[in-house]
């Protein structure tokens, strides 16, 4: 069948193979590419100093203190990656109902962004705004006398915890909570403070999801949240229409780009915001979604690199700008062969 507005050949004379018949013909006409520019690398950070404690949840990924994560920056460097994400691993003495220590300017996060841009100032670094590392409930956000997550008052301190952030040099925050109006918050107290170049990346459609397991079990949010779940402030995995109206608010509010989490499972939602906004986007390959392919591949089931690479394509041809994701230094390797 043909339509005139997109006439196909029908075969003999159309034969789709001719254009998959060898390599160089398939590079040309290939509609989507993965590099190294498109990938960001999430790396959790410790105090102390030689501490290296391995993700059980996570094989290959390790909380590092800041002596040890100076030369994995600098393999990023060497990839050319071009940012880093940082998560912090906040020790339980310092973790209370408030979350107070998320914007201590002399905390873990803003004295290791310091130290990355003063060692590496090629290099982008993102920060996590969200209270959950720091709370000693493991809520996102502070809580009323129900147990409900306050919304206002937690904006409050997301708004101080990007100032901190910022204030240490920080290129990227990135609120990661769902609280609603904090990307409006952020960005009038960056403009007013006169930080003109901080760019925000909303996580606008963050779904409250099971396959953060792991990411729980790394920065030890798992162990304070219990039984409890997030699910009165993240969005409901049943829902796409609903992530739509969250990325046009965060837009409005001043949001550089915006990112959908977790990725995979939520492609349809990478290519729906792409289309409809046309902005930079990206997704987040969660830890749930690395830890399955890495099992995978140690049983045996799949071929490693290769299905590295397949899945991070398959975040550019939804339409995701870049993508966050355990495998970055992994790619980037695979990427030079």
């Amino acid at each position: 069948m043909t339509s005139s507005s997109s006439p196909l050949a029908m075969f003999p004379a159309g034969r789709p193979r001719r254009l998959r018949r060898d390599a160089f013909t398939r590079n040309l006409v290939r509609e989507h590419a993965l590099t190294v520019n498109d990938l960001i690398y999430p790396v959790f950070v410790q105090e102390g100093e030689k501490r290296r404690d391995a993700v059980p949840s996570m094989p290959g990924v390790d909380r590092l203190s800041l002596d040890l994560l100076l030369p994995v920056a600098e393999q990023c460097v060497a990839a050319g990656i071009p940012v880093m994400a940082l998560f912090p691993v906040i020790d339980a003495s310092l973790k209370t109902p408030d979350g107070r220590e998320a914007f201590n300017p002399d905390g873990l996060i803003p004295r290791v962004v310091a130290a990355l841009k003063a060692r590496f100032p090629e290099l982008g670094v993102m920060t996590d705004v969200a209270l959950d590392p720091y709370t000693s409930h493991g809520q996102d956000g502070l809580l009323d006398d129900s147990g409900y997550i306050l919304n206002d008052a937690t904006v409050e301190v997301l708004v101080k915890q990007a100032l901190a952030q910022s204030q240490a040099g920080v290129d990227i925050v990135a609120p990661s909570d769902m609280m609603d109006g904090r990307i409006g918050a952020v960005r009038n107290a960056l403009e007013a403070r006169g930080d003109i170049h901080t760019r925000i990346m909303a996580y606008s459609a963050k779904y409250a999801s099971a396959f953060y397991g792991p990411f729980r079990d790394a920065v030890g949010s798992a162990a304070t949240l219990g039984k409890s779940n997030k699910k009165v402030y993240q969005m409901d995995p049943g829902n796409s229409d609903e992530a739509l109206r969250e990325v046009a608010i965060d837009i409005a509010e001043g949001a550089d780009m915006v990112m959908v989490k977790p990725g995979m499972p939520y492609l349809d939602i990478v290519r729906r915001v792409k289309d409809q906004f046309h902005v930079p986007t990206f997704a987040y390959q969660v830890s749930g979604e690395y830890a399955m392919l890495k099992a995978a591949a140690q049983n045996g089931c799949l071929d490693h690199d290769a299905v590295v690479l397949e899945s991070l394509l398959a975040f550019k041809r939804a339409g995701a700008d870049g993508v966050l994701t355990y495998f970055a230094l992994d790619a980037a390797r695979l990427l030079q062969k």
